[in-house]
Formats: structure tokens, C-alpha cells, sequence
């Protein structure tokens, strides 16, 4: 896979995530806890393609 195809699919995860979290914020029955895991896991996925379009332009 390719560097590009492997960061447009982290991107779409990313994005995914969003709704989910926009979606679980927007939800009364969400709990605390499942909002904190779909931050982390989100800004995981967040620095992991800073990290590779970090090393992509070096």
C-alpha cells in the first residue's frame, strides 16, 4: 500500500471518528468513559498522520 492510499485511509478513519464522537456527544445515553476513548482514539489516529506526513515531506 502505498503512503498516500495508507494516509487517505487514516484520514477517512479520522473522519469517522468525528461523526462518532459528534454522534455520542449528541447522545444522552453516551457515557463519559466512550466519549473519552473516541477522543484518544481519534487524536492517535491524529498524530499518527501528522507523524507520517511529517516523515513524507522530510
Amino acid at each position: 500500500m502505498s503512503l498516500q492510499a495508507h494516509l487517505g485511509e487514516l484520514h477517512a478513519k479520522h473522519k469517522a471518528l468525528e461523526a462518532a464522537l459528534a454522534d455520542a456527544i449528541n447522545h444522552p445515553a453516551s457515557s463519559d468513559a466512550e466519549i473519552a476513548e473516541l477522543k484518544r482514539k481519534k487524536l492517535k489516529l491524529k498524530d499518527e498522520i501528522s507523524r507520517l506526513e511529517h516523515q513524507h515531506a522530510a
